[in-house]
C-alpha cells in the first residue's frame, strides 16, 4: 500500500450513497481531504459526518451536478478549505434502461440521464479545470460503463451517455497532456447501488448478457433468494460473479493512489465469472 492519497484533495460527486460513499470513505481513511458532492442532503451529511467522526478530513457540498454554478461552488469550497483540487471523481450517474418502444414511460428518465451522465461530467471537468491547470497537475476520474462500449438493445440512451463519458475523457486527456491525468473507469454489474431504481424495463438488461442470458437469470434468481453458491460470492474465487460497490471503490482508489507521473487511463472493473459480454 502506497501513500499517494495522503493530503490529496478529492472531490467526489454522488458521494451520498452507493460506491460514491465507498470511494469517499476509502480515500479519507488513507489521508485524503474529501469534498463530497450530492443532491441528497441527508445521505451526504451522514457520509461526511461519519468520515469526520472516524478522524478523517471531509466537507460536504450539497449540489446538483447538472447546475454549473453549484459545481463551481463545490470547487470553491475545496480550494478555500483545503487549498487545492488534486482529483475529481465524476461518479454521479443514473441508468434508465428501456427499449425505444418504452419511450412514453421512459423519456423523462432518459432526458434526466443525459443531463446527469453527460452534462454532469462536463460541469465537473469545467469546475476544476482552471484550478488544476494553475496548479500544474490534477486528475479527473470519470465513471463510465461497459454499456458505453457499444449499442445494445434496451440501452440505447444509457449507452450513448456512457460512450459520451469516454469521449470526454479521451478529449480532455489529449488537451491537458502533462497537466491533468484522466482516468476512465468502466464497471460492469454493481449490486447495492441506487442504479437499479432507474431501470424502466427490467427486460432491457438482456442486451448486455446475450447468449449468457440463461445463466444470468439463474444467478439472479439465486441471488434474490440468497442461494448463490459460495464460489460465486467469494472474491478469491475465479468464479466470482458480481462486483460490489466496495470492489469498484477499491479500483477507483487504486487509480488515484499512483505517483503523479503514472496515469492509469482506462480501467474496466469486472468479476472474473460474470455473465456480461463486455
Amino acid at each position: 500500500m502506497s501513500d499517494h492519497l495522503q493530503d490529496k484533495t478529492i472531490i467526489i460527486t454522488g458521494a451520498g450513497g452507493g460506491f460514491g460513499k465507498a470511494i469517499a470513505q476509502r480515500c479519507a481513511s488513507r489521508g485524503a481531504h474529501v469534498v463530497g458532492v450530492d443532491i441528497d442532503t441527508d445521505g451526504l451529511t451522514a457520509v461526511v459526518d461519519g468520515i469526520v467522526a472516524a478522524g478523517g478530513s471531509a466537507a460536504a457540498q450539497v449540489a446538483d451536478v447538472t447546475d454549473m454554478a453549484q459545481m463551481r461552488s463545490a470547487a470553491t469550497l475545496a480550494v478555500e478549505k483545503f487549498g487545492a483540487i488534486d482529483v475529481i471523481v465524476n461518479n454521479a450517474g443514473v441508468m434508465p434502461l428501456a427499449f425505444f418502444a418504452d419511450h412514453e414511460r421512459a423519456w423523462e428518465k432518459w432526458h434526466k440521464a443525459i443531463d446527469i451522465n453527460i452534462k454532469g461530467v462536463v460541469n465537473g471537468i469545467s469546475a476544476v479545470y482552471d484550478q488544476m491547470i494553475a496548479q500544474g497537475r490534477g486528475q479527473v476520474v470519470n465513471i463510465a460503463s461497459i454499456y458505453g462500449n457499444g449499442g445494445f438493445e434496451g440501452s440505447g440512451v444509457y449507452s450513448a451517455t456512457k460512450a459520451a463519458v469516454t469521449m470526454l475523457s479521451d478529449s480532455l486527456r489529449i488537451e491537458a497532456k502533462g497537466k491533468i491525468k484522466v482516468t476512465t473507469v468502466k464497471p460492469t454489474g454493481v449490486a447495492g447501488t441506487n442504479l437499479a431504481s432507474w431501470i424502466v424495463n427490467d427486460r432491457a438488461i438482456r442486451g448486455i448478457v446475450g447468449q449468457r442470458a440463461a445463466s444470468y437469470r439463474e444467478h439472479v434468481v439465486q441471488m434474490l433468494k440468497g442461494e448463490l453458491p459460495p464460489e460465486l460470492t467469494d472474491a478469491d474465487s475465479i468464479r466470482y460473479w458480481l462486483i460490489t460497490p466496495e470492489d469498484l471503490a477499491d479500483a477507483v482508489v487504486h487509480v488515484i493512489d499512483q505517483p503523479w507521473g503514472i496515469s492509469l487511463s482506462d480501467v474496466t472493473v469486472r468479476a472474473s465469472g460474470e455473465d456480461y459480454l463486455y
